[in-house]
C-alpha cells in the first residue's frame, strides 16, 4: 500500500520528443494526444533506447532488458527496430530518431523535451508574487523615466508620477500573475494552458484598469479620456507573460528564458502597435490631452528624439520598450523562482 500511495504521489513518467509522448506508467506512445499501437517488446525496446538517449544500445542489452534472455534470433531485433521506426515515421537511410550502429546496435538521436514540473503550492504564490513584482518594478521604472523626462512639476511630481504607473503596474502583473497561478493549480504542472491562463489574466486586469481610468477620470473631472491602455493590450501581454513562463517553469536553460522574455517583449509590442493600441506613455499622453492642466508634457520625449509632438514613431518606441522592461522583469522573476526549493516530486 505505501508503494502505491508512493506511485500516486509521483508525477508521471514521460519522455517527449518531437511531437511524440512515451509515458512509460502507462505503457503508451502518443503523437499530438493520439495513442499509436505498440507491442509490449516493442514498447520496452523504445523505452531503452529514449531513456538512454545518446548512448549506443547493443544487441545483449536488448536481449537482456526486451527479451529478458529467452533466446531470440537477429532477425526479431531487427523486425522490433523496423516496426518502431514505421511507428515513428523513421527513415533507416536518413533516421531522426533511431540510427543503426553497423555491427553493434543501435542509437536513440533524437532530442528530448523538458517536461513540464508539478508545481508545489508554496511555488505557485512565489510565481503570483514573481509576476506581481514585475508589474511593480517594469511600472516604477516607466514612471521615473516619464516623470523626469515629461514632468513639468518638479521633483515631487515624478515621484508622484511614479508612484502612480507603479500602481498600475502592481495591478497589471498582480492580475496577470492570478490568471497564471490558477491555471498551474487547475493543471498540476506549468505546462502550456498558462498562456491561456495568463492571457485571460491580462484581458480582465486590462478592461478592470480601462474602466478605472477612463470612468475614473470623466467622474472626477468630467473629462473624456479618448485613448487608454485596455484589455486588448493586457491579453496581449498576458500571453507573453505565459509564454515565459512554460519556457522557465519547464527547466530551459536561463539563456532561452531571457531570449524568450526578449522575442515575447518584442512579439508583444509589434502587435499592441500595429493594432493601433498604446500601454503607458500613449495613455499618460490622452491624459494629458485630456485634462490641459495636467503638469505633464509626452511631447518632450518625442523632443529627445528630434520629432515635434507625441508621433507614431515616439509611440511605438515607448511601447517596445515597456514590452521589454515588463518582459525581462517576468523572465528574470521567474528564474529566481526556479532557483529556490526544487517542488516535491
Amino acid at each position: 500500500m505505501a508503494a502505491e500511495r508512493e506511485a500516486m504521489r509521483r508525477p508521471p513518467h514521460i519522455l517527449h520528443f518531437n511531437g511524440f509522448e512515451l509515458d512509460c506508467d502507462n505503457r503508451q506512445l502518443r503523437k499530438h494526444g493520439l495513442p499509436i499501437e505498440l507491442g509490449n517488446r516493442y514498447f520496452d525496446a523504445l523505452a531503452l533506447l529514449v531513456e538512454r538517449r545518446g548512448e549506443l544500445v547493443s544487441k545483449d542489452a536488448f536481449m537482456e532488458t526486451v527479451w529478458q534472455g529467452i533466446p531470440v534470433t537477429d532477425e526479431a531485433l531487427t523486425q522490433c527496430v523496423r516496426t518502431l521506426r514505421r511507428a515513428l515515421g523513421d527513415d533507416a537511410t536518413a533516421p531522426r530518431f533511431i540510427e543503426t550502429v553497423p555491427k553493434h546496435g543501435y542509437r536513440f538521436i533524437a532530442d528530448l523535451i523538458p517536461q513540464a514540473r508539478p508545481i508545489a503550492n508554496p511555488l505557485v504564490s512565489s510565481v503570483a508574487g514573481a509576476c506581481t513584482i514585475a508589474g511593480l518594478t517594469s511600472g516604477a521604472l516607466a514612471g521615473l523615466l516619464y516623470g523626469i523626462v515629461a514632468g513639468i512639476g518638479g521633483g515631487s511630481q515624478v515621484l508622484t508620477l511614479a508612484a502612480m504607473i507603479a500602481a498600475l503596474g502592481l495591478l497589471g502583473g498582480g492580475g496577470i500573475g492570478a490568471g497564471l497561478t490558477a491555471t498551474i493549480t487547475w493543471r498540476g504542472s506549468a505546462d502550456w494552458w498558462v498562456i491561456a491562463g495568463a492571457t485571460l489574466g491580462g484581458l480582465l486586469v486590462g478592461a478592470l484598469g480601462n474602466t478605472l481610468s477612463t470612468e475614473g477620470v470623466g467622474l472626477l473631472s468630467g473629462a473624456t479620456i479618448s485613448k487608454a491602455t485596455g484589455p486588448f493590450e493586457g491579453a496581449i501581454l498576458g500571453a507573453a507573460t505565459g509564454l515565459i513562463a512554460w519556457t522557465a517553469l519547464a527547466g530551459h536553460p536561463r539563456r532561452n528564458v531571457i531570449a524568450a522574455a526578449v522575442l515575447a517583449g518584442g512579439a508583444a509590442a509589434i502587435l499592441i502597435v500595429c493594432s493601433g493600441g498604446t500601454l503607458l506613455a500613449g495613455s499618460l499622453h490622452a491624459l494629458e490631452k485630456g485634462l490641459p492642466g495636467t503638469q505633464l508634457s509626452m511631447a518632450r520625449i518625442s523632443m529627445l528624439l528630434g520629432q515635434t509632438g507625441f508621433t507614431q514613431t515616439t509611440r511605438g518606441l515607448t511601447v517596445a520598450m515597456e514590452c521589454q522592461i515588463f518582459a525581462l522583469a517576468v523572465g528574470i522573476g521567474l528564474l529566481a523562482v526556479r532557483s529556490g526549493p526544487s517542488p516535491a516530486r
